[in-house]
């Protein structure tokens, strides 16, 4: 960097002629003498259609040009024209390339003088002009007034589309393309236009690769020398533009006139397709983006496709691996800023974000507004395929994913498949037992937490959602959802094999396996094999001779819980399951069942052997050892040996008198 004493000398040599009241310098005198008017007041020349004042006349004469609209210099490459004859020259060098201006201490060559000695003032450091309301110095006096706008809060160029006001008529005429949609500089590499040159010349270093400015703390580099001090801000931990609505302060100007938007509420940027606003054009064009479904952003790695590009490299991480934002006060890592700033807030236990019409509170604004649509009711995504409604986007999106089967989370340990990846890790518990979530109540764990809190519940005893068909009250709203089709006899998932229908898929998934014949879950200590792991575990206490469950009123015990409550009735009396076609009234819903079939004649389990059909299945087993001569039930005092359990016990009955 040349020293700021040499370029001082080296500028009054070249410009001999000083003013003595504000040090400017001059390379003619009569420029000298004409800037002298300046500080007297002295204005010869006035305008008569605005009163403006000028020093020379030929200053004026230009003024004038502008209220005839007289523009007598025609560019012969493009339709422009000027007021002067030097406008013209100086416009013609965009067409013929020419930079005749070339700075001494880098490379670069400029069209124009004055934007040649603006950049110099980089290389030495100069800011003449220094704002008295602040401290900051600007390179020349125009930087200087635009910067003083800032602070008098002047801002005279208004839009007529949509009433924004700004502080230079360059940043009103940018605006105004948003509306006629004019991006006139065009890239020759690829089809992409631009409002403005300076943002065609910043993209076309994305076709160069061209990143000049390097971190001296990182080895980060940047296309522009703001980008690369938007940068340093982060590791000087510098925010700089702080809100005045509240005490939130921002590394960088856009983030903040964002955040502005919260408190006014203004959002001019309204989407075509649905009625939803944004505060800003590229919020805007993302969401326009769900509507088309364009994903132009692809993952090498999985195929998978984003809206945007940061999605994509947050994605990448996950191949990657890699999680740099560390919590100090556990082992967790994140992938995001934002991920980890959220995860403190668990430590510290802050929740600013409070409900105004319950007493709960969260951690961020977003799950507050989620929570709100509660209250509200308000489910604003609809599928397309079905008519189901949800309170959330991302709700949406996965339950589309059921429409199309895409399921692009495999495990590695089994052939299952999800449709998010919080599903699949959520499964790999499963193979690794990992059930994190302990009940303070009792010895047992849960994979979810979500699991533990409805598990927590049968110890308070509270059961808040009641049914409005019966008297019936349950620990959760899904149980309750599934209760509630018993009443309206929904039965959505049908068997392709039978007539059997069923409330949930699971139990149709379950009952499809009678077809294939397919047990999973083999005992141990016996051949028998099972379709649930829970059967497979409740036969298991057959071997073990476990009974935990003992009645108070007599010394039965028993493997299951329901099979003590079923007993209990015995002793209380209680039927509460009553047929419509007789007076008879059983225990449990099963044993109505059954019995139902006494009326309708139904005998669904069929013999293979004989003509013979039964109601259970249960009955169907029973009669099939006939055939096979199968007798299972051997006395313990003789050598007989019985087909049934109850011939056994009636047998036994003659060794006891």
């Amino acid at each position: 960097m040349k020293d700021p004493m040499q370029h001082q000398s080296d500028l009054i040599e070249e410009n001999p002629y000083k003013c003595t009241e504000c040090n400017k310098v001059f390379h003619k005198e009569k420029n000298l003498r004409r800037h002298y008017k300046i500080h007297n007041g002295e204005e010869l020349y006035e305008c008569p259609d605005d009163n403006k004042g000028f020093i020379g006349k030929a200053q004026l004469m230009i003024n004038q040009k502008v209220h005839t609209g007289k523009k007598p210099y025609e560019c012969t490459d493009c339709d422009k024209a000027f007021r002067r004859n030097g406008e013209l020259k100086e416009h013609q060098k965009i067409h013929n390339g020419e930079r005749p201006y070339k700075c001494t201490e880098c490379d670069k060559v400029f069209r124009w003088k004055n934007t040649l000695k603006r950049h110099q003032k980089d290389h030495n450091g100069e800011k003449p002009y220094p704002c008295t309301e602040c401290s900051k110095a600007f390179r020349t006096n125009g930087e200087l007034k635009h910067h003083r706008k800032i602070h008098a809060g002047e801002k005279p160029y208004q839009c007529a589309e949509c009433n924004k006001a700004y502080i230079i008529k360059q940043s009103l005429k940018r605006h105004q393309q948003v509306h006629t949609g004019e991006k006139p500089y065009q890239c020759t590499q690829c089809d992409k236009a631009f409002r403005t040159n300076g943002e065609l010349k910043q993209h076309r270093k994305v076709h160069t690769g061209e990143k000049r400015y390097r971190c001296t703390e990182c080895d980060k580099a940047f296309r522009t020398n703001g980008d690369l001090k938007r940068h340093q801000n982060i590791h000087n931990g510098e925010r700089p533009y702080k809100c005045t609505e509240c005490d939130k302060a921002f590394r960088w100007k856009n983030n903040l006139n964002r955040h502005l938007k919260d408190h006014t509420g203004e959002k001019t940027y309204e989407c075509t397709e649905c009625s939803k606003a944004f505060r800003t054009n590229g919020e805007l064009k993302h969401h326009q983006q769900r509507h088309t479904g364009e994903k132009p952003y692809q993952c090498a790695e999985c195929n998978m496709a984003f809206i945007a590009k940061l999605s994509l490299k947050i994605h990448l991480q996950v191949h990657r691996g890699e999680k740099p934002y560390e919590c100090t006060e556990c082992d967790k890592a994140f992938r995001k800023n934002r991920e980890l700033k959220h995860h403190v807030k668990i430590h510290t236990g802050e929740k600013p974000y409070q409900c105004t019409e319950c007493d709960k509170a969260f951690i961020t604004n977003g799950e507050l507004k989620q929570h709100l649509k509660i209250h509200t009711g308000e489910k604003p995504y609809e599928c397309t395929e079905c008519q189901k409604v949800f309170r959330r986007g991302t709700l949406l999106m996965q339950h589309l994913k059921i429409h199309t089967g895409e399921k692009p989370y495999e495990c590695t340990e089994c052939d299952k498949a999800f449709i998010t990846n919080g599903m699949l890790k959520q499964h790999q518990k499963i193979h690794t037992g990992e059930r994190p979530y302990q009940c303070t109540e009792c010895d047992k764990a849960f994979i979810t937490n979500k699991d533990m809190k409805q598990h927590q519940s049968v110890h308070i005893g509270v059961r808040s959602f009641n049914c409005t068909e019966c008297e019936k009250a349950f620990f959760t709203k899904r149980i309750l959802k599934r209760h509630q089709k018993i009443h309206s006899g929904e039965k959505p998932h049908e068997c392709t094999e039978c007539d059997k229908a069923f409330m949930k898929k699971s139990n149709l998934m379950l009952h499809q396996m009678v077809h294939t014949g397919e047990k999973p879950y083999e005992c141990t200590e016996c051949d028998k094999a099972f379709i649930r792991k829970s059967h497979l575990m409740r036969h298991q206490k057959v071997h073990t001779g476990e009974k935990p469950y003992e009645c108070t009123e007599c010394d039965k015990a028993f493997i299951r819980k329901s099979h003590l409550m079923e007993h209990q009735k015995v002793h209380t009396g209680e039927r509460p399951y009553e047929c419509t076609e007789c007076d008879k009234a059983f225990i449990t819903i099963r044993q109505l069942t059954q019995h139902q079939k006494i009326h309708t004649g139904e005998k669904a389990f069929q013999c293979t052997e004989c003509d013979k059909a039964f109601i259970t299945n249960a009955q169907l087993k029973q009669h099939q050892k006939i055939h096979t001569g199968e007798r299972p039930y051997e006395c313990t005092e003789c050598d007989e040996v019985f087909r049934w359990k109850n011939t056994l016990k009636q047998h036994q009955k003659i060794h006891t008198g």
